[in-house]
Formats: C-alpha cells, structure tokens, sequence
C-alpha cells in the first residue's frame, strides 16, 4: 500500500512511484500516476454531487443522509491510501482507493481499466467460429461459461437446434466448470484470510477437474471447446469412469473444508458480519450470483429463467441470510455439492447421437471426409477462412455463471462477424458493491470483502 497527504496526487504501489507530485518526483524520475476523475478525491474536495454519487445514487439516499455522511469526519482527520494494484490481495490488477480514519473505512472507491484488453472491440474482426477463442479468455477461471453464452446468441440469430447431447455435454461442462471456480475462490479466499493450507487444498480438487477439463478439450483453460452449432468434439472414451472417480474424491474433501474453515472460530470471526449487504443494495446495485443469494434473494437463472436443460433438473437454489463474508463463502462451498447432485443426473440421462448440427453452412466437415471429397474440402476451407453469414438481427442472452449473471449482447448486420458484442460480465458489475461493504469495516477487513466478491479482473476490464 502507499499512502498520501490531501495535497498530494495519490499514486500506484509501483516501483519506482512517487508519493507526491511537483518537480521533486520528476527530477528523481519518478514516474506518478493518475486515472483522473477515476480516483477518489480528498473530503474537502469531493462536491456534494459527488459525494452522492460515491455513497449511491442508485439507493435514493436523501441529500441529508448523504450530508451527514459527508460532515462526519473533517478532512484533516482522515488519510487516503492505495491498495494496490497488485494481484494476490486484490485477485487481480484493481485498485482500491480506501479513506481510513485511523482503522476504519470511511469511502472507498476501485480504480479498473490496468488489464483492459478491447475484447468487446476485437470480436468485430473475428468471425463467429473464431469468436470462442476470444471470449473464453474473458472470465479464465470459468472459460466454459463464456463460450456457452457466446454460442447461444449466436444459435438464437441462425435459429437452429442443437441436438440433444451437444446440449448435455454443456450441461456437464458448466457445472463442472462451476465447481472448478468455486474451488479456486475458497483456495484464494482460505489464503487470504490466513488459512494458507486452505489454498493447497483447493488447488488439489480443482487439479482433478482441470484434469479432466484436458482430456476433453486438450487444454486446462480457454479451451474454445463450447462452439456455435454444439462442442468441437465427442466426449472421449473413458469420460464417465473419470467423472465418477471426481464424484466420489470430492465429498471427503468438502467435509474437511467444513471442519478446516466452517466451524473454525477464528474464521467465523473473521467473516461473521462482515461486509454486509442488504437484499436492497444488493438489488439496486444489479449484483447477481452468490453476492445476492447471500441477502437471502434466490435469484438463479438456472431455476429463474432456465436455458440448456435445468429445468429438467433436480437442484436447490442456496441462499444467505445476513448477505455478509460467511454467507457468501458458505453458498460456494454448498454450490459444489449441488453442482454435483446435477452432475450425476447428467451421467444418469446424457443420450447418444451428434455433438454438434449436422448443417454444412455452419459447422465443417468431418476430418475423415476433407481427403476423400473436393467438396469436403472446399467447404472446410471456406468455413475456416470466411466464416458462416448470421441473419441480421439482435440477441441478448443469458447464462447463471459462478460470479452470476453473465450476459451477451450480439447485434449481426448479415456478415460472417458481428457488428457488435457486449458482454455483461458479473465482475463489472459486481464490484461496484465494494464500497457498500467496505465503509464502516475495518481496513484489516478489506482484503476479506474482496474476496467475497471473487472478481476475475480479465472479465471486469475486458
């Protein structure tokens, strides 16, 4: 962390960064930093405008709420600090800008945009067959989800039907994947409260999925497998045998989580209470995913507005009820096992027959038929090179990915690439919840509120 005085430009935690401004930084050449409008700004400069709008103007505070807020503290009693940005304690590269007067948190503000890649951007100049292999570096600890979404706008454009177990196979993979994320998210949140054996443990159960996640697809992440029209490929022989064996490893390991950090008392103090938000905030803000749940809203777009097959399906939906650290900690580690209920009524139900449309104007030909038939041939090269047309239109769709609600708008102009994607990426959205729960905690807290909210900064600044 760095910390400024009030007449000072507040800085990043580089290397070479300066905490002041003026000549003295430059003639050391020292590099100083800023985001603008961006960065949290000293109490006496903040307008009561401003002020609003930091403390949320979405929660129709009344202006004498937030000009009590404002005149609690005079501005020489406070101190403006960066945390950040640095990956392990802020799961990425964000930025926080924490007001403290002494250990608590008066306001709090996240600097983005240090990853910004133009994801959004490039997708224009890739086809819809190339476009998998750009989305699925978005959320990377949930690549599959991303693919899942992309492909479904661009099913419902070309209005075609997937066969049954190319929908299956999706299925498997999403909630698979579900598990996989979770995983990581109670290895990270384990480390970060000090529970450091905690991040061996989850990384050793996300191992077995990753595993699997290899054989399948060929890769451990951004796998480019979820494709327009169904998946790349066949489940490989075996698969079945390797899910069971996952199955059967997890349910010990889940129990040892609830003995490790569950019941732990120095845990549930550290997460009891902490961070806290209302179902209305929560609401108000657009959070969706485990951050919601945990005001006891059971919003989940598998059971709420269902897609692929779960409404053919037996899970529970798991909710909070004081929508703070412990509750959104618990609703992961459960999700795992709910995940898992639904993973074996996949194994149970998951029919034979293609994996993908059997439509030449939209997936290739078969490796086998391209050196025996010239029209093979051309057709994979054509599909390859120029891409499948999608009718003109626009689609917004929507998956329930780990970190919740994670849309896709697709506009097509008639062309083999789109003429615009957004992507309504959970993380964004969201992290605008961190200063909700931050203000009023303790500064020692904050890397644990952080946590809780499992941002993927790849998806936050795409």
């Amino acid at each position: 962390m760095t910390s400024t005085n009030h007449d000072d430009e507040p800085t990043t935690g580089g290397a070479r960064a300066s905490a002041g401004t003026g000549d003295g930084g430059r003639r050391r050449g020292w590099a100083v930093t800023s985001e603008g409008g961006q960065e949290l700004a000293a109490r006496g400069e903040v307008s009561p405008l401003s002020f609003l709008r930091e403390a949320g103007a979405v929660l129709r505070l009344s202006e004498a709420d937030v000009a009590a807020m404002a005149e609690q503290v005079s501005a020489d009693e406070t101190m403006i600090i960066n945390m950040g940005p640095q990956h392990p304690s802020t799961h990425g590269v964000l930025r926080l800008m924490l007001e403290l007067q002494g250990e608590m948190v008066l306001r709090s503000k996240p600097v983005i945009g240090y990853l910004h890649t133009g994801m959004e951007k490039t997708a224009e100049e890739l086809t819809y067959l190339q476009g998998a292999t750009n989305v699925t570096r978005m959320d990377y600890a949930s690549p599959f989800f991303n693919e899942l979404v992309f492909s479904l706008a661009t099913e419902a454009l070309l209005e075609v039907e997937i066969p049954p177990r190319a929908t299956w196979i999706r299925v498997l993979l999403s909630e698979l994947n579900r598990m996989s994320s979770h995983f990581l998210f109670l290895a990270t949140n384990g480390m970060d409260l000090g529970a450091v054996s905690m991040m061996l443990y989850g990384w050793r159960e996300r191992e077995l999925l990753l595993d699997f996640y290899e054989k399948v697809t060929g890769l451990r992440m951004n796998h480019n497998f979820i494709r327009p029209g169904g998946v790349a490929a066949d489940l490989p022989p075996g698969w079945r045998d390797d899910v069971l064996r996952i199955l059967d490893a997890l349910p010990p390991a889940l129990e040892d989580y609830d003995i490790l950090m569950t019941g732990q008392p120095i845990w549930r103090e550290r997460t009891q209470g902490v961070g806290v938000i209302t179902a209305e905030e929560a609401m108000a803000l657009g959070a969706t995913g485990p951050i919601l749940r945990s005001t006891g809203v059971p919003w989940d777009l598998r059971r709420s507005m269902p897609y692929l097959t779960y409404d053919e399906l037996e899970f529970d939906v798991v909710v909070g009820t004081y929508g703070d650290t412990f509750d959104r900690y618990a609703i992961r580690l459960n999700e795992i096992r709910e995940s898992m209920k639904i993973v074996r009524q996949v194994l149970d139900r998951i029919p034979p027959g293609d994996y993908r449309v059997q439509d030449k104007k939209v997936t290739p030909p078969p490796r086998g038929r391209i050196d025996q038939s010239m029209e093979a041939l051309i057709h994979h090269f054509k599909i390859f090179t120029e891409g499948f047309r999608v009718p003109e239109g626009e689609v917004y769709v929507a998956v329930e990915s780990p970190r919740g609600e994670l849309g896709c708008y697709l506009v097509s102009d008639g062309s083999a690439r789109p003429y615009r994607l957004h992507i309504r990426g959970p993380s964004f959205v969201n992290l605008q919840t961190l200063p909700h729960m931050l203000r009023g905690g303790l500064v020692a807290d904050a890397v644990a509120i952080i946590s809780s909210v499992d941002p993927i900064m790849g998806e936050v600044d795409r």
